[in-house]
């Protein structure tokens, strides 16, 4: 196949920035996929008859692949090269959405959808490593930033959107479909545009112990999470799987000290933004999450919204993200510092969630909804981006994929953590309602408010995590202030190769 371009007939400064576009892609692919499934559960449960326990498989099954190997798939690109790597999780995500849409019973959906989260995980894990590498410290890296943020933010909206459309239209299989031609398209262009990069290589080999551990450790964890909700928090296969997982971790933790090329290097603790935002981050996705998922059951079990009509009503949020992210967000990071962007921010998710608590059987889209979701969406559009920007400051560039990896982790794992605890408050507290003889509309919204209240909470203690650890990067992107320029990897390497020789 020819292109009408090639990467050497193109400028360095077009290229990343077609990178960026190519990279963006596959995040949505990503995004799509986790959001657009949830819209057409009922009609895979009706065609598979599935139960409504095993039904439950069709999500955990892809959340516990993808959560689970994003820290191995994230080292794997800084030893084998990023590109590489990415378009192989781009391959095999792809050709699981076929395996998917083809599948005609529910064992081969489930196997189909591990297999799936399988490829999310390793293309997700190298995309903030490349646009790190790609893009330096600056105004540009914050730019391409946005991007990123705007596309895992407001692609949870479109997929809500698409799936309802979609479903209605077609049929649920066609959810899965629609990922091919994007898988193809960004398989074709990554193979064109991104540069390649061998990565820090295998001269002393792969830690496969330490491998198997930490991504035995995590799929463990997430497990017992996504368990917590059907078989409560203190049952036998919950606590024992949370157990296993501590262990495994501990196990992890010291094989990783004293192997010599371990895949989780424990200098990349001492990156004390890198740590810090993951936790932050932790505790914002939680709050989101529970606005996105209990939200959506707000508006169609109580307001009776259709599939279509609820994605229509996160608009607020998803516009707010895209308009912050056309460069607004990047120029306030430059001017004001990260942290005087994202304790804003996160306020402001604060007071959207609290708005949500004052909401009834009766309440109209404006101006309630409207203006909670607009909150949100304003502090989304305001948080995430500083939270990338100190993430990412200080981790050298030969540890940028296993960066991206622990910062997608803190999402993934905090996201599962936070809805499985919120989704259990909210049911458990419908249910003492319904005990009392309170009518199941009322139940159920008296759920959801704590629910959103619990998620506040989560959010102001994700605040008083940024004032404590983060307080003193207050400067990581700045337009005026001089940025150095980042050593080439190669270098990197031939000085360490110097220092081996003459040790």
């Amino acid at each position: 196949m020819t292109f009408p371009f090639s990467p050497s007939s193109l400028s360095s400064d077009r290229r990343r920035w077609m990178t960026l576009a190519v990279v963006c892609l596959a995040q949505l692919m990503i995004v799509l996929d986790t959001t657009i499934v949830n819209v057409a559960l009922p009609s895979i449960q009706r065609d598979l008859h599935f139960t409504q326990g095993n039904l439950t498989w069709v999500i955990n099954a892809f959340l516990i692949t993808f959560g689970s190997f994003l820290l191995l798939a994230g080292r794997l690109g800084d030893l084998l090269g990023r590109k590489r790597v990415f378009l192989t999780g781009v391959v095999i995500f792809t050709a699981a959405s076929l395996l998917c849409g083809l599948a005609p019973d529910q064992g081969l959906l489930i196997l189909a959808r591990f297999i799936q989260g399988v490829g999310a995980a390793v293309q997700a894990s190298v995309i903030l490593a490349i646009i790190v590498t790609e893009f330096p410290a600056g105004p540009e890296r914050a730019r391409a930033m946005s991007a990123y943020v705007f596309t895992a933010v407001a692609g949870g909206s479109l997929g809500l959107l698409a799936g309802g459309a979609i479903t209605e239209i077609l049929s649920w299989h066609w959810i899965f479909f629609v990922n091919l031609p994007i898988g193809l398209a960004t398989i074709i262009l990554g193979r064109a545009l991104i540069p390649r990069d061998d990565g820090i290589g295998l001269r002393h080999g792969i830690d496969w112990v330490g491998s198997l551990l930490v991504t035995a450790s995590l799929m463990s964890g997430i497990y017992a999470i996504v368990q917590a909700s059907s078989h409560g928090w203190t049952s036998t296969p919950v606590f024992g799987f949370a157990a296993l997982a501590a262990a495994l971790m501990t196990g992890f933790l010291t094989v990783e000290a004293r192997v010599e090329n371990p895949i989780l290097p424990l200098r990349i603790f001492r990156s004390r933004g890198l740590i810090g935002a993951s936790v932050v981050r932790g505790f914002l996705v939680t709050g989101m999450y529970s606005t996105f998922f209990l939200g959506t059951l707000y508006l169609e079990h109580v307001r009776h919204y259709t599939a279509l009509q609820t994605g229509l009503a996160f608009l607020p949020w998803t516009v707010t993200v895209g308009i912050l992210s056309t460069g607004i967000t990047a120029r306030l990071v430059a001017r004001f510092g990260p942290m005087r962007v994202l304790i804003p921010g996160m306020v402001s998710v604060i007071c959207g969630l609290t708005l949500l608590t004052t909401t009834g059987a009766g309440t109209s889209f404006f101006p309630i909804l409207f203006v909670a979701y607009f909150a949100i969406g304003l502090g989304i559009g305001t948080a995430f981006l500083p939270l990338l920007s100190i993430a990412v400051a200080d981790v050298p560039a030969e540890d940028a994929g296993l960066g991206s990896g622990i910062t997608n982790v803190s999402q993934q794992v905090g996201g599962a953590l936070g809805l499985a605890v919120l989704a259990t408050i909210a049911t458990d507290r419908t249910h003492a309602l319904t005990a009392q003889h309170q009518a199941l509309t009322s139940a159920l919204i008296g759920g959801y408010h704590l629910a959103f209240s619990i998620g506040s909470v989560s959010v102001a203690l994700g605040i008083l995590t940024a004032l404590t650890a983060l307080r003193t990067r207050t400067s990581v992107v700045s337009e005026t202030a001089p940025v150095p320029e980042p050593v080439p990897l190669i270098e990197l390497e031939q000085e360490l190769e110097l220092e081996r020789q003459a040790a």
